[in-house]
């Protein structure tokens, strides 16, 4: 989360703002991972097989912000 806040920081000081004001955090998904493998045999008029397989959902921290101007007093 700490990468997603200096982002909003950099982007908000490219507009020429001095701080930022967070609206919402949160998790996005990103997409999977996934794996599998099997085998079979067949022998005269039998057959079988084995299979397994695995997936993983991967997130990504996301948020959003306002660029604000302090000015100093």
């Amino acid at each position: 989360m700490d990468s997603v806040v200096e982002r909003l920081k950099a982007e908000a000081a490219k507009l020429g703002a001095n701080g930022i004001l967070l609206e919402s955090t949160g998790d996005r998904y990103g997409g999977s991972v996934s794996t599998g493998a099997g085998t079979a045999t067949a022998s005269g008029n039998s057959a079988w097989g084995v299979g397994t397989g695995f997936s993983a959902a991967a997130f990504q921290k996301v948020g959003s912000g306002v660029a604000i101007y302090v000015a100093d007093r």
